[in-house]
């Protein structure tokens, strides 16, 4: 018997019981969910592995957490939401961070981060490895499967432990899991140990084997252990049989331990509930984070610059193309991922073209899996790399949502600032090739909302290269937006006559095409592809309405630098908005509003945007249900009543 690990399990379970007591006090904000019962598992697995190895844990984390880093302070600090807590007090009970040590209550999510960060320890040569803690709830979650497929195949030393505690909240397995849980890792060729909380001695024992087979493999396991939780799932109701948690109360090694050894459990309790007594006194004391440390102000540039476009006699494929090359071989940090990017193929758009015969061991195919292709980048971010996604349609990205919403975006602030995760997402968006429903669509509008992400929308206008080297250097998530039509043409060769063409000092410049000789008296603001759409008929609505029109091409669309927008809609009273998504809730939608918001007198405004259904195949339908020219001229005469 090792009494050292019994009483760190007890540590675990005065903590997690006291904080019950503290939320039933009113001294907590939000959830708990403790791990009594399976206290041995944190400590076999968390307690074994080195300090510069790494955890990915879930919302039932405090026990990993107390094991790996032995922060009792900071943890009991963080849940009564004090500044001095792990994370400032914004994460609370499931989203704790410090050192190599990650939490965060989305299940299933973690895994393909973790994997992602395990993948840069390999790709730094370096012998750490990482372990994953996820529930037997979490096997339900496809993402786990994507995740399982690719961490075998690329030799991804990660170890997946699965704590089976037989409910995933109230529901019992049996109504919900099929089939053997080990078979599942087995289907994927990936080593399977089992254990239990129950025999001390051998999840110890077992849980050391399977840690080194991933160190020295450099492959991944997947470790199954048999545990129970004997409190609620979290602070709520307990709907489970009485006499089935009376059975494994009973056989629980911390009661046994206290009924064989009552004095020396005794001795524990006390120094236990002292140390714990000292600590919550203390936090008692302490202030909340201020509004101010937790926010990060927009900075907005005022004192712009205007300088000439240049003509660049290249495709814009090209020079994306050339970037990666270029930037590939100056940085050792920069990965590439995606679906058929491997040379020959090099993409669906070519945009990978040669790269993984340069770069062998930084391009990265993947199977058909979006989720877990965008969460392996995120943990490749987290870890210090920098790595670019590639969504081989835009329409796809809605299979990534949740590894950009609930993980990319949040990480930096629901961590207080201790890590950033600088994932970028690049993918081919908008219609006008006739491949239909799912694969002409236009989704900025999904992407733009989302706090702590930058949404960059390349043109034709601009050297995409230059973009790009800005994207590198951002610290935080960036999606960037390609049109399909725009990959085949030439950079700023869309000349108009009695126009000049201009780019603001934006770090992501605005480009503004404006009349030569003139003042302005329409504003037009659009992105992307339908810049120039917008282009080709400037000289026929200025011939057809006497009206002079400025554009405006946004690059950063979100968030928008409106001071452009803002004082030339102050000269003209008139806007207009094109994009190629439909207008509810888009971008021009929310153009609209903020400038509505930050002028003082009343303008003539207009979304043009598709029509709001979904764009088919057969060119004369999807002529009209897109922004073509015909139609953008039509609205505009229209809402000027002409």
């Amino acid at each position: 018997m090792n009494k050292i690990n019994f009483y760190k399990a007890l540590h675990i379970r005065l903590v997690e019981n006291k904080f019950l007591e503290l939320f039933s006090e009113g001294k907590l904000n939000g959830t708990v969910h403790t791990s009594v019962g399976q206290e041995f598992s944190a400590l076999a697995f968390a307690g074994q592995i080195e300090k510069t190895d790494f955890i990915f844990s879930n919302h039932r984390c405090h026990g990993h957490y107390i094991a790996f880093t032995e922060d009792i302070k900071g943890l009991i600090a963080e849940l009564m939401g004090k500044k001095t807590g792990t994370c400032g007090g914004i994460g609370s009970s499931q989203h704790l961070c410090k050192g190599n040590f990650f939490s965060n209550g989305i299940q299933g999510g973690i895994v393909p981060v973790s994997a992602g960060f395990a993948l840069a320890n390999k790709l730094k040569k370096n012998s750490n490895i990482g372990v994953v803690f996820i529930g037997d709830g979490t096997l339900g979650e496809g993402v786990l499967y994507e995740t399982m497929n690719i961490i075998s195949k690329w030799s991804i030393p990660l170890l997946i432990v699965c704590e089976n505690n037989m409910y995933a909240q109230s529901t019992h397995q049996n109504i919900t899991l099929a089939g053997d849980i080990l078979k599942r890792a087995d289907a994927f060729d990936i080593k399977t140990f089992k254990s239990d909380t129950w025999n001390i001695e051998k999840i110890f024992d077992n849980a050391k084997q399977s840690i080194e087979y991933v160190r020295t493999q450099q492959k991944p396991a997947f470790h199954l252990v048999d545990t129970y939780r004997l409190n609620a799932h979290s602070k709520g109701d307990d709907n489970r049989n009485k006499s089935e948690i009376e059975e494994f109360y009973k056989k629980d090694p911390l009661n046994e331990f206290s009924v064989k050894n009552p004095d020396i459990f005794n001795q524990y309790l006390n120094q236990i509930n002292n140390a714990i007594e000292k600590i919550i006194k203390e936090a008692e004391n302490e202030q909340e984070l201020p509004l101010s440390d937790y926010k990060d102000e927009i900075q907005y540039e005022n004192n712009l610059e205007w300088t000439k476009l240049d003509e660049i006699n290249l495709r814009q494929v090209q020079l994306i193309n050339e970037f990666f090359k270029e930037k590939m071989q100056l940085s050792d940090d920069l990965v590439f991922i995606g679906e058929d990017v491997l040379s020959p193929y090099g993409g669906a758009f070519k945009v990978s073209k040669d790269l993984s015969d340069l770069y062998p061991d930084r391009v990265f195919s993947t199977p058909i899996s979006e989720a877990a292709i965008t969460g392996i980048a995120n943990g490749l971010a987290l870890a210090g790399m920098k790595p670019f996604v590639e969504i081989m349609f835009g329409d796809f990205v809605t299979l990534a949502f949740d590894q950009i919403v609930n993980h990319a975006s949040k990480f930096y602030h629901m961590y207080n600032k201790q890590i950033s995760c600088p994932v970028v997402l690049r993918t081919p968006m908008g219609g006008g090739r006739g491949y239909g429903p799912t694969h002409s669509q236009s989704l900025e509008k999904f992407l733009i909302g989302i706090d702590n992400i930058k949404t960059i929308a390349l043109n034709t206008l601009i050297d995409p290269k230059i973009i790009y080297n800005e994207i590198y250097n951002e610290k935080h998530p960036v999606i960037v937006i390609e049109n399909k039509l725009d990959y085949g043409k030439k950079i700023h060769k869309n000349i108009v006559k009695n126009y000049k063409y201009e780019k603001s000092s934006h770090q992501y410049p605005v480009i503004k095409i404006s009349p030569l000789k003139s003042q302005a008296t329409a504003t037009i603001v659009t992105y992307g592809g339908s810049a120039n759409i917008v282009i080709n008929i400037l000289e026929k609505l200025f011939v057809e309405t006497d009206y002079k029109f400025e554009l405006f091409v946004l690059t950063k669309i979100n968030p928008i630098d409106y001071k452009p927008i803002i004082d030339s809609v102050s000269k003209t009273k008139i806007l207009f908005t094109v994009e190629e998504g439909s207008a509810t809730s888009g971008i021009g939608s929310e153009i609209i509003a903020f400038v509505s918001e930050n002028v003082d007198f009343k303008i003539l405004c207009k979304r043009i945007a598709s029509e709001p259904f979904p764009i088919p195949s057969v060119k004369s339908l999807e002529n009209n249900v897109l922004p073509s020219e015909q139609n953008i001229f039509f609205e505009i005469i229209k809402s000027l009543n002409l």
